[in-house]
């Protein structure tokens, strides 16, 4: 898969999508603040989402509207009310795309209807997002796939039909540059529930690229996908938890964002290939290994005991493995202390 100059394979470092959300607490400045903190961390893509309230939902205190679950978030508010307070206005877009482009970061969005893709096309997006509540939106799928974009799905809350039918809506729009990201739709998310090792398994079933939607609080999951085939990783990012904000529960701060670049690319890195031996760093230190010495002076013909060899270090006699088979064996020459054993020494 490629997004503007990223190639993005396992070939590749891990890339590194900071997503913004409604953790501008409704100020551009904020929002600003964040680009450039995302642009320092050393990430590579920031995200915005692209709705309002009236296009997401109507504004209604019916039950159907409230958000009822106890341990959501947001339990007791309603649909409208959340939705208001988290969106990123649309005139502030042009305005933050800019400046993250300025700072090398590409910008793109989530959008969650069709207004909001002809909206994002006028600002020349190069790639779009879906998210988890959307990938069953076959409709808002077919028009991003038409645009001819790199496209990431989020599969949280889908079954494995509800994906194919995501995949096949694209395809049969003439998209194959798309990734799909396991995700776990709660706020925050349990580790425990991440079940990383979907992420092979998706990879092998849809022949794609995958990566980790993460709502943990941490970086530990990211790091998990990564060592699992991850090749994307999306965390929600925030300036500082204590400020509040509809995400900053599960968002994480610049510091802990930068340690999340150093540190997946270092996962894929030691990812390596299948091998055995010392690696060509490690041959110098070989010579610290166990082997077998002797510990006497001996002089010829004189007979080898458990006394006078020892096994210790460095490694430059014969390996621990021979100390039985050299036992009652004699030297054919006189041995000084500290000479590592060798065949040659013996008769």
């Amino acid at each position: 898969m490629k997004i503007g100059n990223y190639n993005i394979s396992r070939n590749s470092r891990p890339i590194i999508i900071a997503e913004m959300s409604g953790n501008h607490n409704k100020s551009l400045e904020r929002a600003l603040k964040i680009v450039e903190l995302v642009a320092k961390s050393g990430a590579h893509i920031l995200k915005l989402q692209t709705y309002t309230a009236d296009t997401l939902t109507i504004q209604s205190n019916k039950d159907d509207f409230v958000i009822k679950d106890k341990n959501s978030l947001w339990s007791g508010r309603t649909l409208y009310d959340l939705y208001n307070d988290a969106h990123t206005p649309w005139d502030w877009h042009p305005k933050i795309m800019k400046r993250a482009n300025e700072l090398g970061l590409l910008c793109f969005s989530t959008p969650f209807d069709e207004t909001a893709v002809d909206f994002l096309e006028d600002l020349n997006v190069p790639a779009y997002k879906i998210s988890s509540f959307e990938n069953v939106h076959l409709p808002l799928i077919r028009k991003v796939a038409k645009t001819g974009k790199p496209i990431i799905i989020s599969i949280g809350l889908a079954s494995e039909k509800e994906i194919e039918e995501a995949v096949a809506t694209l395809k049969e729009n003439n998209c194959e540059n798309f990734a799909l990201l396991k995700c776990t739709s709660s706020y925050p998310a349990d580790p425990k529930d991440s079940n990383i090792l979907t992420i092979p398994d998706l990879r092998k079933k849809f022949n794609c690229e995958v990566g980790l939607s993460d709502h943990t609080t941490g970086i530990g999951c990211a790091l998990a996908a990564i060592s699992n085939g991850a090749s994307i990783i999306e965390k929600h990012i925030t300036l500082d938890k204590k400020d509040g904000g509809v995400d900053s529960s599960f968002s994480i701060q610049p510091e802990e964002l930068k340690l999340l670049v150093s540190e997946s690319e270092n996962a894929w890195k030691s990812l390596g290939k299948i091998f055995y031996g010392p690696t060509k760093t490690e041959e110098n230190i070989l010579d610290y290994r166990s082997s077998i010495y002797f510990v006497e002076d001996l002089n010829e013909n004189e007979i080898i005991t458990s006394k006078n060899i020892k096994i210790i270090r460095p490694g430059r006699g014969l390996k621990p493995k021979f100390f039985n088979e050299l036992i009652g064996r004699k030297v054919k020459q006189k041995i000084t202390k500290g000479t590592p054993v060798s065949w040659e020494f013996l008769s």
